[in-house]
């Protein structure tokens, strides 16, 4: 199950709509990719088209959807949106990391 924070669902409707999507019947794609200074990165996109291997989850009325390979690396994570003076954006904020990076942006297991 991937959480999504109140702040963060506000966000992810606001960009979903401004992009031309609908935060009601699309999805929010979160996967995890090689790279990043820690070895594994986070990736977030929007998606109208679920996939055969996805797994889908709701939480606070978003939609999203993981691939199964990256599904391993984010169980129990909660997606939440930090707008503050470093505006850093969307955050990961992922249990199964033993290491994050400095930006948030990748981590390792």
């Amino acid at each position: 199950m991937i959480k999504v924070s109140d702040i963060a669902k506000k966000k992810v409707i606001e960009l979903m709509t401004d992009d031309g999507f609908d935060a009601a019947t699309d999805f929010v794609r979160v996967g995890v990719k090689s790279g990043g200074c820690s070895g594994l990165s986070y990736k977030l996109d929007f998606d109208k088209n679920q996939q055969e291997n996805d797994k889908l989850f709701e939480d606070n009325d978003v939609k999203i959807v993981v691939d199964k390979k990256s599904f391993l690396y984010l169980i129990g994570t909660t997606l939440d949106f930090s707008g503050g003076l470093n505006g850093k954006g969307f955050v990961f904020k992922n249990p199964n990391a033993n290491r994050t990076c400095g930006c948030g942006e990748s981590f390792s297991l």
